[in-house]
């Protein structure tokens, strides 16, 4: 398993309060794709003190340059795991995009919420779709407080333009600004030692 070899490296690094790496073509995402639900960002993810972390993760919604309501979309709080270290799958996904009954859900090891109905609005009047991991290939290590773009899904009309630096604060809202629709799925953790 990729996970186990992407992750054990940097899983000694005492600093980083959790490690993340892109899991795409994933089973999860083969199956999400072969079954034509829509798109899923898959993720392995190593929290080594989940007994010590609360983890925040979110999708962020923005038309025409301004955030969608409710803000965030969805989102999952969780942690203090009564585990020393917990390891597996973190993801988001995008059902039936396009459709009239559009969803968003997001998981994580232990972890998840139901499909939450999005408005539907946000997908009519595009016609160009782009999706991207905003880590690439590599294992990266997440201080506590940190927030860290994971992917991001657009939509556009007419053409979009390729490539942002997704870590990029001022990249980021040059493509919020510019796309017609963008959803960022974004990840947090904190050392915590009780709710």
């Amino acid at each position: 398993m990729i996970f186990g070899v992407g992750c054990s490296d940097k899983g000694d690094d005492t600093d980083k309060i959790a490690y993340i790496s892109q899991s795409a073509d994933s089973e999860y995402e083969r199956t999400f794709d072969e079954l034509g639900l829509g798109r899923l960002f898959d993720f392995n993810f190593k929290l080594p003190r989940s007994d010590e972390s609360w983890v925040k993760i979110w999708v962020e919604g923005y038309k025409d340059g301004e955030p969608v309501e409710p803000f965030p979309l969805i989102k999952l709080s969780y942690g203090l795991v009564p585990k020393e270290v917990e390891e597996g799958n973190l993801g988001a996904g995008i059902l039936h995009p396009g459709s009239d009954s559009p969803q968003l859900f997001i998981y994580s090891k232990g972890a998840r919420t139901g499909p939450v109905n999005i408005d539907d609005s946000l997908f009519s009047d595009t016609n160009v779709r782009g999706w991207d991991y905003a880590i690439e290939g590599e294992t990266v290590g997440l201080n506590s407080g940190e927030e860290k773009v994971l992917a991001v899904y657009r939509l556009g009309k007419g053409s979009m333009r390729t490539r942002y630096n997704y870590q990029d604060p001022d990249e980021l809202d040059e493509m919020i600004s510019e796309d017609k629709v963008v959803l960022i799925f974004m990840i947090s953790i904190e050392e915590k030692e009780e709710v």
